[in-house]
């Protein structure tokens, strides 16, 4: 199993609600519309980023989310960047969404597991 860990930041022509809302209820239900798209991901996680609040630390400033989402294999997450249907239904939507140069994207392995 690989997990492709991003940590994302909006366009920045939105606000922090509309892309909330946006990747909650517009992207989601683009990626669940992509035919086949359980036979690549295994699955797929949104994690908003925790409201800031008055001096409380919520982060690295700039950042909007994280998303993780889980792969059987490289071949399965290739497969699914490349494919047609991803790229036409998601790939518009992504690049409305996110500034896709500022968020860090990495691919990694089965965990270690140092606590639980």
């Amino acid at each position: 199993m690989i997990r492709l860990t991003a940590m994302l930041r909006r366009n920045p022509s939105l606000t922090a609600e509309a892309f909330h809302a946006h990747w909650a209820d517009v992207h989601a239900a683009k990626i669940l519309a992509v035919p086949g798209i359980g036979d690549h991901v295994v699955r797929y996680e949104q994690l908003p980023r925790v409201p800031d609040a008055a001096n409380r630390w919520t982060g690295s400033d700039g950042f909007d989310g994280v998303t993780v989402q889980w792969f059987r294999d490289l071949d399965a997450f290739t497969a699914m960047i490349t494919d047609p249907e991803y790229r036409r239904i998601v790939g518009p939507d992504e690049r409305a969404l996110l500034d896709r140069a500022g968020s860090v994207y990495l691919l990694t392995d089965e965990p270690r597991i140092v606590i639980g």
